[in-house]
């Protein structure tokens, strides 16, 4: 930990001048510098929990439990932290009540005491793989307890872990439990000197995030671009993707005139080299962003808007899974399911590995590789009947390797370790 901490503070004039830098050139606030230098606490007499995801998915998947906990105390705040500008506007897009959003506090311990006696929270919950050593020193000098959900700990992580051991088992010794996404994670995690004592049961929290659909006013608000049936989806695109996904869809549009897209990019931020790639094609599109409502007129629907993904689901009868033609592992399947859309997807789809495989095997999911595959695909989906029978073959699947929902057993283990006795069922 010695080490770490050295090079952790040789590192940080370098760090804090990029984010001037950053700022300077108009790619961040200054709200934003001091959110990562800690500032910028709301005082409240709400007992908070802080809880931290890296970014989108992560929060994403937490969105229900953070809901919940809210829901059952109308005494507790939550302060979410990410490292992306996009995660902290998905958490503010779901204007929920006793929710801030920041961005993550850097790993040093100036800046660490900064946010901990701004916020006081009673627990850190962290999210998925965000591991460092100098965030849960801090919380545990102060007896807040460190849980991690959903953790997930990949054989190449745990080798990197694995060689650092001087600041890996300290950093481990301050989790109070944890709860990891799979089998083979808690493992890991054992291995890497986690106690088997505060190892909890596996919870994939991504399974439970499906069960957060749109709101009625959501529904309500937006015109569908046109039969669910005849709407495609491409979900969550990231850089190298949305070339492949309009030309396939240019390709089945020729073949069939009544087929619309919305275009939903992991970030939005790309929203202009969309509008360049859409431009090429000659095809009409509105832009979500603008206020743009899809018309009879328009064959594209550009949504480069944050936490409106339940509802592009919602009005799509083929969703194609973004991150999963290039290699970024692949976005959750469990919502395109719950919402009943036929799921296609690229190769790369490691952060799911379990369900694509149970998907792919029971016919709830197609592997589309390339562009000329895709725009096949949604020529032979062009019918609801055959979207139906991949929904359905997709809910029996992911069923089987969802497992029981967790967020109860979740909060009540939260409820134990913080003496918040209100998060229990």
């Amino acid at each position: 930990m010695i080490l770490y901490r050295i090079l952790i503070s040789l590192a940080a004039p370098v760090i804090i001048l990029r984010l001037i830098w950053r700022r300077l050139r108009g790619a961040g606030s200054a709200g934003s510098l001091r959110e990562r230098l800690g500032s910028g606490a709301r005082r409240t007499t709400h007992k908070v929990i802080w809880v931290h995801g890296a970014s989108n998915g992560e929060l994403a998947s937490a969105r229900r439990l953070i809901e919940t906990a809210l829901a059952r105390d109308p005494e507790l705040s939550i302060v979410v932290t990410c490292n992306t500008e996009t995660g902290k506007a998905l958490a503010e897009s779901w204007r929920l009540a006793r929710l801030s959003a920041r961005l993550a506090p850097l790993d040093l311990r100036l800046v660490l005491w900064r946010f901990l006696h701004g916020w006081k929270p009673r627990a850190l919950i962290v999210l998925e793989s965000e591991l460092w050593p100098n965030r849960f020193a801090a919380c545990g000098r102060r007896d807040i307890p460190v849980i991690l959900i959903a953790a997930r700990m990949s054989e190449s992580a745990a080798k990197r872990w694995r060689r650092m051991d001087r600041i890996t088992r300290p950093m481990l010794g301050h989790v109070n439990w944890l709860s990891a996404q799979d089998d083979a994670s808690a493992e890991r995690f054992r291995d890497l000197g986690l106690p088997a004592d505060r190892i909890g049961p596996v919870v994939n929290l991504k399974s439970t995030a499906a069960q957060t659909g749109p709101s009625p006013e959501q529904v309500a608000s937006l015109p569908a671009p046109g039969p669910r049936a005849s709407t495609f989806l491409a979900a969550s695109t990231h850089e190298g993707e949305d070339e492949p996904v309009i030309a396939a869809f240019v390709a089945a549009h020729r073949q069939n005139p009544a087929l619309r897209m919305i275009l939903a990019p992991r970030h939005p931020a790309r929203a202009p080299r969309i509008r360049k790639l859409l431009d090429e094609t000659g095809l009409p599109y509105a832009v979500r962003s603008e206020g743009a409502e899809p018309g009879p007129d328009e064959v594209i629907y550009l949504a480069d808007t944050m936490g409106e993904m339940p509802l592009w689901y919602h009005l799509s009868g083929v969703t194609f899974v973004g991150g999963s033609l290039v290699e970024k592992g692949g976005h959750t399947p469990f919502e395109p399911a719950a919402a009943g859309s036929a799921i296609l997807h690229g190769p790369h789809v490691a952060n799911f590995r379990a369900a694509y495989a149970a998907l792919d095997l029971a016919g709830g999911a197609r592997v589309v590789p390339d562009a000329r595959t895709l725009a096949e695909t949604l020529a032979e989906l062009a019918h609801p009947e055959a979207q139906a029978r991949m929904a359905a073959a997709a809910s029996a699947a992911l069923a089987e390797t969802a497992g029981p929902d967790g967020v109860d057993a979740l909060l009540s283990r939260i409820a134990k370790l913080t003496g918040i006795a209100s998060l229990e069922a």
